[in-house]
């Protein structure tokens, strides 16, 4: 909000209040969504390591993620891809929800303890518009409940935009024909009146579905109170998406909403924007097999760029960063085939000063290629000062415990024995399962094969499956 580099304090040590805006399941995710998550990921585990308690809350936007021209149509993403793929919208976020929890595994991220999905929380969405209606914050105008920017004089502030300056057609968001019934051209649909849309609730207001920002205030105060401590999101929803949170929220409780943000800036690949008509947006597990990397190269090249500012993923950076986690697991095991005593008080020396010095690069504003810095420094010095079995041994720890918070090394295990004809069998069940709808037990399936090593992975020719690990 200040734009200033400060301190951290939870409101209420040792426990921290999350929210990282999650994904939209309409599509696949491609890397560059990821950079936002990992952001959050590492936050958690910078605070972890610091003895603070953190709570994850990453909302799944399964309904009502609409831009202004998609409400004029009656239509949101999700629904356009249930008609577009002939599946039902359900069926649509569990397919795109699944790879997504998928590429999130193989990217190291930690579970949020909360995946609250939009379509499983409406009735607490209508419950906080009827709050703002009774406030006078919002309205009904024609076929929707709008939000009145002009009653919340902090509108804005996030983005540092004026309420004055905000005019019709800015953005690309509302056109002269969209503002009809509108107070103010900036106005914000809570909720949408469309008795034929696919996926619709029954609402004081008639049968329709919330608007996508409301959603996220609805979520966060529910599951982690009235203020938390930290919210993020990539660049692009700063406006209007986390500048109508913050209004819907602080409307309602008279509370600042969250009292610091993090937002990833925008993601490059080998120097150009990713976009559908470049054919660049490329999948995760596509990515990484075309480059014959594993996928934490691919976290390790994105979190080695500063989260404020622009970055660029190219092929090289990540090439690169496969190679710095082969050189940092060859340390180890040289490391732990130390014999000997050799002499503690150098490299004991060295090793307090990694711990410290990593330490407090990621304290400050998360500067991972400066914690990844000492680590190649403590790898130099001690392949020079050639230590024994004990310092080995330390060191070991030492970067164990760094790994713990940037989460680079593949967890080794055993490949499973595999028998085609089986998996072949379970994949036919689980899509009998998910023909009758009963997504729970094709789920458990799905879990129950990845934890044997086994990925499934749908696409529009069916599902196929490959070993991993």
């Amino acid at each position: 909000m200040t734009r200033e580099l400060e301190r951290f304090e939870p409101l209420a040590p040792p426990r921290v209040t999350m929210y990282n805006c999650g994904p939209t399941v309409y599509s696949y995710a491609h890397v560059g969504n990821f950079r936002s998550f990992l952001l959050g990921d590492l936050v958690r585990r910078v605070l972890a390591d610091q003895g603070l308690a953190v709570t994850q809350v990453m909302n799944i936007t399964d309904v009502g993620h609409l831009t202004e021209d998609d409400l004029d149509r009656g239509e949101d993403k999700l629904a356009k891809a249930a008609r577009a793929e002939r599946r039902t919208p359900a069926q649509v976020a569990e397919l795109y929800m699944g790879a997504f929890f998928e590429d999130l595994d193989a990217l190291g991220m930690l579970r949020a303890h909360h995946y609250p999905r939009a379509s499983e929380h409406v009735q607490l969405m209508i419950e906080h518009i009827a709050r703002l209606m009774d406030a006078g914050y919002a309205y009904l105008s024609g076929d929707a409940v709008l939000f009145d920017v002009s009653r919340f004089e902090r509108y804005g502030a996030l983005s540092r935009k004026r309420l004055e300056d905000l005019r019709a057609g800015s953005g690309g968001r509302v056109s002269e024909e969209q503002i009809a019934g509108k107070r103010n051209p900036q106005d914000f649909r809570l909720w949408k009146i469309d008795e034929s849309h696919l996926m619709k609730w029954d609402s004081p207001w008639g049968q329709g579905y919330p608007g996508w920002h409301i959603e996220c205030s609805a979520m966060a105060t529910h599951y982690l109170g009235e203020t938390i401590d930290i919210h993020t999101g990539g660049e692009d929803n700063v406006f209007p998406h986390h500048e109508s949170e913050i209004a819907q929220a602080e409307a309602v409780t008279g509370k600042p909403f969250a009292r610091f943000w993090l937002h990833a800036q925008h993601l490059m690949i080998n120097g150009q924007k990713m976009s559908k008509s470049l054919g660049n947006t490329y999948r995760l597990g596509r990515y990484v097999e075309d480059l014959g990397v594993h996928p934490l190269a691919v976290r390790l090249a994105i979190l080695s760029m500063h989260h404020g500012k622009q970055g660029n993923l190219s092929d090289e950076s990540v090439v690169a960063a496969q190679e710095t986690i082969g050189r940092v697991q060859n340390f180890i095991r040289r490391m732990q085939g130390l014999t000997g005593e050799g002499g503690m008080d150098a490299t004991g020396a060295r090793i307090a000063a990694f711990e410290k010095g990593w330490r407090e690069a990621l304290c400050d504003d998360l500067n991972v290629s400066a914690a990844m810095a000492e680590l190649h420094g403590l790898m130099t010095d001690l392949n020079r000062l050639q230590p024994g079995a004990e310092a080995g041994r330390d060191a070991v720890a030492a970067v164990h415990r760094v790994d713990a918070v940037l989460g680079l090394l593949p967890v080794e295990r055993e490949r499973p024995t595999i028998d085609p004809g089986e998996i072949d069998r379970l994949v036919a069940l689980r899509a009998e399962l998910r023909s009758q709808r009963r997504f729970a037990d094709a789920d458990k399936v799905r879990e129950d094969l990845k934890a044997r090593g086994i990925l499934l992975e749908d696409g529009p020719r069916g599902t196929t499956w490959r070993v991993v690990g």
